[in-house]
């Protein structure tokens, strides 16, 4: 039983992490430390909701999860009642909505970039301004990267080549392959997906913002090891006035939607803060304790 709660307990925990981590601002400080810490808060959730309904379900067994199961299987759930059969036909349902729901995020995305690469492969040039880059001949600005397990592709428009002069240029491209070699967009497929499973919960989408977010700042980070940061600074500033569309599904754009966004990203660039070191040895330890803590209360008896 004590398992079973301290599941329970971590479950709803991490909803309360994700509704204070949703408004904080020091992760914008350490993007990768809070996209880790996401990570962890999300698949503590997980398993810990799944796990406290299974849990819950195999009480009448004493053995916890893992050790209950083949009890459980061996006299075909004949201990369970209703509302233990309920619980577990909970826990089963919400791991294969989870599970196939993720698979079809995949599925989605891998479709919509195969598509949007056959189009490139027939609209898109070559430019000496932007080397090893592909150029749509288009007005407005634009800049995104179509990543791929074997090969990425960064993309500019011509109104980007105008919008901008070569350092800013050089500066966002940068940005965008640190999107392709970091490979972010395998970051938020299990968000994106969680939002489709629960796409009435304010705070699913609220937590796909804020990884959104941090990925761009990491992005920025790492463009910035070889560009000036006022460089990328000033790009930003000239997209958000351009007012870019959307980067096209399944890939991954330099502006994110909205000005708050980008002026947080230009005021870190021009002058970054050091994230308390409290702050910093908390979420840290946080991690790997959000993460492993709900999967060894699956072994333990309950």
């Amino acid at each position: 039983m004590t398992g079973t709660a301290l599941l329970a307990l971590i479950a709803l925990g991490t909803v309360g992490g994700a509704h204070l981590l949703s408004k904080a601002r020091w992760p914008w400080q350490a993007p990768r430390l809070g996209i880790a810490l996401w990570q962890a808060l999300g698949l503590g959730w997980g398993t810990a909701t799944i796990g406290a309904l299974l849990g819950a379900a195999l009480l009448p067994y004493q053995k916890g999860i893992v050790h209950g199961m083949p009890g459980m299987l061996a006299d075909q759930a004949g201990r369970l009642d209703a509302v233990h059969l309920a619980s577990l036909l909970g826990g089963v349902g919400l791991t294969m909505v989870l599970v196939v729901m993720l698979m079809y995020a995949i599925v989605r995305v891998v479709r919509a970039r195969r598509r949007h690469r056959a189009l490139l492969a027939l609209v898109s040039r070559s430019d000496s301004a932007a080397p090893g880059t592909l150029v749509l001949d288009h007005p407005g600005a634009a800049a995104y990267c179509v990543p791929g397990v074997r090969s990425s592709k960064v993309v500019v428009s011509a109104g980007t080549l105008e919008l901008l002069d070569p350092d800013e240029l050089a500066a966002v491209l940068a940005h965008e392959r640190a999107h392709a070699r970091e490979r972010h967009d395998l970051v938020l497929l299990p968000f994106a997906s969680l939002r489709q499973v629960f796409p009435q919960i304010h705070l699913v989408g609220r937590c796909l913002d804020a990884v959104e977010l941090l990925i761009e700042m990491a992005a920025d980070d790492r463009a910035r090891r070889h560009r000036e940061p006022k460089e990328l600074a000033t790009a930003l500033l000239r997209f958000a006035a351009a007012r870019p569309g959307p980067a096209p599904s399944g890939t991954l754009g330099v502006a994110t939607a909205g000005d708050i966004p980008v002026i947080a990203r230009v005021n870190r660039l021009l002058k970054p803060q050091p994230v308390p070191r409290r702050t910093r040895i908390a979420a840290t330890a946080a991690i790997p304790v959000l993460a492993l803590l709900p999967l060894w209360l699956y072994v333990i008896p309950h």
